[in-house]
């Protein structure tokens, strides 16, 4: 049933979060601070010894930084008991002393009909399961056999075999008590008006049952065994328990084996699903025989900020990942996209472990792509960009989707990545003046040299001379001498003389990745001191930081900070000032780290397929690069407040 949102708001109020969590897990005392409602303790859902899993009552929400996980009172019991929703609200309630709303008679209807929809496909399920290890199911035994999917996998999935009977399965649902209205509710046999007798839908198939959130049967996919079947895969129809476009296979498990993962992998069939988790990628899920939806989209937001979509190779693959593309971009939000991994044409990742094993996987994982890049590719790819009318299409088609972005934010930063990528690709080429970069893959640079496919001596010089500009670039260098940047020196030291703000952005600092050494043990001081008991001021603050040993680190790094005129982050400057201060440079900094990632998949990719198109892609990141480190010289407007205007950081 339904709940109205101020009845959950007031069991929330009622009862602590602590409360709830505290009867599963042993609450750290030196990192926990009772009075504040503020809680500590190793993880329930991942193995830990240091605790990082963390509760606190004034939110009413809990958060581990080890695996991510996160919800409320009753995602706690949803999640780690196994509890329904209703199950966990109507424990709560008791213990909270608020009455359940008033009984709605059409609604329990509709549950109590739904619950014997459930036990005709549970049922439905064992017969399945049943059936293929019997004698008639030995044909479908010698195909996953053969696929390569193991005893012990088959099942976990819990696979079956239906026989070639249009009433075995009618029959023995009869048998177990369930009647004819709930076994045809279920979509388990096929009935109508013009069917005298009604006859059991799944035959001769292989059956993957569909399992919904938690774990129930509702649905099923069936495989044939036989090649004159006239549908190979067939899916239960609609039903009031089953709707395909709201629903992934496998997404119950797989969401759990998400948070070690930190994303999901979409596949086109529940084989690649099934088989992917066998190898060992258990975070692997499936649409259910239909493109990609706005509720699946939402779905696996809902667990992975950026899940990777793996599709096939070939145009029907591509134009899928397209379809995806272009459902995703109105709904894009900070902190919510997609990656894109194409397989080699003609496999499927079925193919591709049996062929290479998990680490031919990983390879195809490691180079996916960006949302951006795929709409970028696909609008560029082959075209002819030699006229001011070309290019200005192309800059219109492009400018035209990412409007399409809802959240301001995300739209206005594709359009600023789109800027740059236009002034790289239209950059004239070395073979004279106003020619484009690119000219139907015929001009400009990249263009092979000489007979055969390979890149002439004149590319091979650009190409060398690209490395040594990238081996001395300030991104590579710092992967060699981990030094911290002066960007996050001044995020640290921003958030050490702003207390107030360390309060209202604790996730995000306490989540900042750091280089190794002096500045991120200045960071882990300033946690600890304000996990123990958290200061209430900047002096209360550094006395804190020097009962740790680590106000030395502090004052020399203010020192460097001073020394560069980067006041908004210093004690002087207006709180707000410093928040907006800090909110760029958290930006720029989560803005480098992502194309730091980008490049190295950029240049592996370069490093495997010398093509064109990867060496292109490497410069527009590394330019990408350059825009950002432009942008960290050319902040404006802070330091107004505080009467310090200031031009560079």
């Amino acid at each position: 049933m339904r709940f109205p949102p101020h009845f959950l708001d007031e069991i929330r109020d009622r009862i602590p979060i602590s409360e709830v969590v505290g009867r599963r897990v042993t609450f750290d005392r030196k990192k926990s601070n009772p009075g504040r409602g503020d809680f500590w303790a190793c993880c329930p859902f991942h193995g830990e010894k240091t605790p990082s899993f963390h509760c606190e009552d004034r939110k009413g929400r809990y958060h581990c930084f080890g695996c991510g996980v996160s919800g409320d009172h009753f995602r706690f019991l949803t999640e780690l008991e196994g509890m329904s929703f209703p199950e966990a609200v109507e424990r709560l309630a008791g213990e909270a002393g608020v009455a359940m709303p008033e009984r709605d008679p059409a609604a329990e209807e509709r549950e109590a009909r739904r619950g014997t929809l459930m036990d005709a496909l549970t049922e439905a399920a064992a017969f399945f399961r049943q059936t293929l290890h019997e004698t008639e199911g030995a044909k479908a035994r010698a195909y996953l056999r053969d696929r390569g999917m193991d005893p012990r996998t088959q099942a976990a999935f819990g696979l079956g075999y239906a026989p070639n009977s249009r009433n075995r399965l009618k029959e023995h649902l009869t048998s177990k008590g369930i009647g004819k209205a709930e076994v045809e509710a279920a979509g388990l046999v096929v009935h109508g008006d013009d069917i005298a007798v009604s006859y059991d839908r799944f035959r001769d198939r292989i059956m993957f049952p569909i399992a919904d959130l938690r774990e129930q049967v509702v649905a099923f996919g069936g495989r044939a065994m036989s090649a004159e079947a006239q549908a190979k895969y067939l899916n239960s129809p609609e039903t009031e328990v089953f709707h395909k476009g709201e629903m992934l296979f496998n997404l119950a498990k797989a969401r759990r084996a998400a948070r070690e993962a930190g994303t999901l992998i979409v596949v086109e069939g529940y084989m690649d699903a099934i088989m992917l988790s066998q190898a060992g990628f258990e975070h692997a899920v499936a649409p259910l025989g239909t493109a990609m939806t706005e509720r699946q989209l939402e779905l696996l937001w809902r667990t992975a900020a950026e899940p990777i979509l793996c599709f096939d190779g070939d145009a029907a693959g591509i134009k899928a990942a397209n379809r995806a593309a272009e459902l995703a971009l109105p709904a894009l939000k900070p902190g919510r996209s997609l990656r894109f991994a194409l397989l080699p044409e003609g496999k499927d990742p079925d193919d591709l472990l049996r062929d290479g094993g998990a680490d031919a996987f990983h390879e195809v994982l490691r180079a996916a792509r960006p949302l951006a890049d795929l709409v970028w590719m696909r609008e560029t790819q082959g075209g002819t960009f030699d006229t001011p009318e070309r290019r200005a299409d192309l800059e219109h088609r492009l400018k035209a989707m990412f409007r399409q972005i809802a959240d301001e934010s995300v739209r206005r930063h594709y359009l600023d990545d789109l800027t740059t990528r236009l002034r790289s690709f239209f950059r004239p080429a070395p073979g004279g003046p106003g020619r484009s970069r690119r000219d139907g893959g015929q001009k400009g640079r990249g263009r092979p040299q000489g007979g055969g496919g390979g890149y002439g001596r004149g590319q091979a010089q650009t190409r060398a001379a690209v490395s040594d500009r990238l081996a001395r670039s300030p991104l590579l260098a710092s992967n060699r001498l981990p030094e911290p940047s002066m960007r996050e020196i001044a995020i640290v030291i921003g958030f050490v003389n702003h207390p107030l703000l360390l309060e209202e952005e604790f996730d995000v600092f306490a989540d900042l990745e750091l280089p190794a050494g002096d500045l991120a043990r200045l960071r882990s001081a300033v946690l600890d001191a304000h996990v123990a008991n958290p200061p209430q001021d900047r002096e209360a603050l550094l006395a804190e930081l020097t009962r740790h040993g680590v106000s030395s680190v502090f004052s020399t790094y203010e020192a460097k900070v001073r020394t560069l005129r980067l006041w908004p982050v210093l004690a002087e400057a207006a709180p707000e000032d410093a928040r907006q201060a800090l909110r760029q440079l958290l930006h720029l900094h989560h803005r480098f780290l992502a194309l730091r990632r980008e490049l190295r998949f950029a240049e592996e990719s370069f490093g495997r397929e010398q093509t064109e198109a990867a060496y292109a892609h490497m410069m527009e990141v590394k330019s990408e690069i350059e825009r950002v480190e432009g942008t960290e010289a050319l902040i404006e407007g802070f330091g107004l407040l505080s009467g310090r205007p200031m031009k560079a950081i």
